[in-house]
């Protein structure tokens, strides 16, 4: 009995430990990621067109060019598909499509826009789509170097090793290189010329030479690979690409949405997904969403008529901007009720988009008195925007 016992106990201790494994496992895997990638968001979408995908594909792609297209457009009725395909990319179909063809060419693809205008989202969801892969990036900015477009190395283990394709560090492009993914590069421009031109060979040879190793020195890209980069075209001329680098591109230049339905269906797209993601339920009232896109369409027009950058804001007046402002207002008036949607929208805008300062100030205190001042007898909604919008104007002084 003793044994029996004994063993009883050990069965239930090996028990406990395991219980205890798994619910830190499930623990582990439960916790929430805070930016998904694209490929873990709709991964159940991915897999179920892949499924049904008997289009023609180019080698090493996971979706071919049609299905590709529905993934980032969504799915319609003449699809003829068994699950809905959500759009998430609102741009015209034509870019899209030239954007995917490059892919599948030679040539690198060059996304060109305004800040906002969703050039790094179509780059993720391209990856995404082709790759599975949407990670391998390298984001460029002043103190980018060429290490980080081709290769460094361990340090550490060079001192005990030596130099080998063991001890090497692959950058972003070289791991997409070998494994004939998409590699992405996120503000070209921004880079200085010579590290912006370590891209051409690259580009042109399809491979990636390692002087410092005798055997094993050349890194060949597989069927597959590719460059998807995005530029800033308000940062035109900051560092101007090379005639040469611009032959190995095709250049697909991603309009500013002016279309007040599109725009409005991306910024409620964008805000419940933002919201969701946070956990909160809480829903876009259609009179804050209404005075928010009147602001911005108002701003816009005085930007267009305006002779000098002195009469204008910095912003670039985008849809992020106003996804960006919009969330803040929504959040500040979910975490804190004494504070109405219209004030919480006011802050927001007014604090968002006022960066120069006494510059964008005295602008913005000239649309609030010559535009908004009008609105505010349409309602209260407008009545207490204007308000708060002219209290948080004078906090600056």
């Amino acid at each position: 009995m003793d044994k029996k016992k004994k063993s009883e106990q050990k069965t239930g201790s090996e028990l406990t430990i395991k219980e205890k494994k798994t619910s830190k496992q499930k623990e582990k895997k439960d916790k929430t990621i805070l930016r998904p990638s694209v490929e873990q968001l709709y991964k159940e979408e991915l897999i179920f067109l892949q499924s049904i995908d008997k289009f023609t594909k180019p080698k090493n792609w996971f979706l071919s060019p049609h299905m590709l297209k529905i993934f980032v457009l969504g799915s319609s009725s003449k699809d003829k598909l068994s699950q809905t395909i959500e759009k998430k990319f609102y741009g015209n179909p034509n870019l899209v499509e030239r954007a995917i063809v490059t892919l599948a060419s030679d040539r690198g693809l060059l996304l060109i826009g305004e800040p906002g205008t969703g050039k790094s989202w179509l780059a993720e969801l391209l990856s995404a789509g082709i790759s599975q892969k949407s990670t391998l990036v390298v984001q460029g900015t002043a103190a980018t170097t060429e290490d980080q477009i081709k290769y460094s190395w361990n340090i550490a283990a060079v001192i005990a090793k030596g130099q080998s394709l063991e001890t090497m560090i692959p950058s972003p492009i070289m791991t997409a290189m070998e494994k004939g993914q998409i590699g992405r590069f996120e503000e070209l421009t921004r880079c200085t010329s010579d590290v912006q031109d370590s891209l051409i060979s690259i580009l042109s040879e399809k491979y990636i030479a390692i002087p410092e190793l005798s055997e094993s020195n050349v890194i060949y890209a597989q069927e597959g690979f590719n460059v998807v980069a995005t530029a800033n075209s308000k940062d035109k001329g900051v560092n101007e690409l090379s005639s040469a680098l611009k032959r190995r591109f095709n250049f697909v230049t991603i309009p500013i949405v002016t279309d007040q339905k599109t725009e409005k269906e991306i910024i409620e797209f964008r805000i419940q997904d933002l919201l969701e993601k946070k956990g909160l339920s809480k829903k876009i009232p259609a009179s804050l969403l209404g005075i928010l896109m009147e602001t911005f369409k108002e701003l816009r027009d005085v930007s267009l008529s305006s002779r000098s950058d002195s009469d204008r804001l910095e912003s670039s007046l985008s849809t992020a901007e106003q996804i960006g402002i919009l969330e803040d207002a929504l959040l500040q008036n979910t975490f804190f009720k004494d504070v109405s949607p219209e004030k919480a929208l006011a802050q927001s805008l007014i604090g968002g988009l006022t960066r120069r300062l006494p510059e964008d100030l005295t602008v913005m205190n000239r649309f609030w008195h010559s535009v908004i001042e009008k609105n505010k007898t349409k309602s209260n909604e407008w009545k207490d925007y204007y308000t708060e919008g002219q209290k948080t104007m004078k906090s600056f002084h």
